[in-house]
């Protein structure tokens, strides 16, 4: 090969190799704007060894779980945005308090963010060793993710990832199974039949109407989760 075109060719793998790592690029430090704010305001509550703690991102903030359950020992952690980085951060805040039981939802915008699949499991894996150390008597419950619906247009950068979802999915359901722990799969009963979140269960493809927490509801106590 002559020496102009080694340094062509060279150029050009130089090239695809930056344009690569500039894609594979993510941010573990992300922090939503309310992170701090809502993670000091967790910690003033009042705590007890019998609650049971809704823990995730802002599918889980938004709805008032005591009152939907029923409940008055259900108490919402749920911080709008946060990912599973996140919930590393403040899992001691949580473990401190020694709950009953710890219902977890996360992951949907670690997708989104291009955090990549196995990274997303290994901060599972994480979370539940570290609740099974700093809190042994804590019950675990993991639960899938739901789908979207790329019909919407509000967040694009969680739509058309399902594959990313579907390989979550089936990973959280197998380290509940190999750790003996307890998972909730919401996946299937989101999906329609074009494998999108019904819409009659969402307002933006991502997050859930009044309808669609019912849903949910409805999954934990016909599993008897919450006794």
């Amino acid at each position: 090969m002559k020496p102009i075109k080694l340094v062509i060719l060279l150029a050009l793998i130089s090239s695809s190799l930056s344009a690569y790592a500039q894609k594979a690029v993510w941010d573990s430090t992300f922090r939503p704007a309310t992170f701090t704010i809502k993670a000091e305001q967790f910690k003033s509550y009042k705590s007890s060894s019998k609650d049971i703690i809704f823990l995730g991102n802002s599918i889980m903030a938004n709805t008032d779980w005591a009152e939907l359950l029923e409940s008055s020992n259900v108490k919402n952690r749920g911080i709008s945005g946060d990912i599973s980085y996140g919930i590393l951060e403040r899992l001691k805040d949580i473990t401190d308090t020694k709950p009953a039981k710890i219902f977890l939802l996360i992951g949907i915008n670690d997708i989104s963010r291009n955090i990549p699949d196995q990274q997303i499991l290994k901060n599972y894996s994480k979370i539940v060793s570290r609740i099974r150390s700093e809190s042994p008597g804590t019950k675990i419950y993991l639960h899938t993710l739901m789908p979207v619906n790329y019909t919407f247009d509000k967040f694009k950068n969680h739509y058309g990832k399902d594959e990313h979802i579907l390989f979550v999915n089936e990973a959280i359901r197998k380290m509940a199974d190999q750790k003996m722990i307890f998972v909730i799969d919401l996946y299937p009963h989101f999906l329609d039949e074009n494998k999108r979140m019904k819409v009659e269960l969402t307002h933006d493809g991502l997050h859930l109407t009044s309808a669609g927490y019912q849903v949910w509801a409805k999954l934990l106590r016909e599993g008897n989760y919450l006794k």
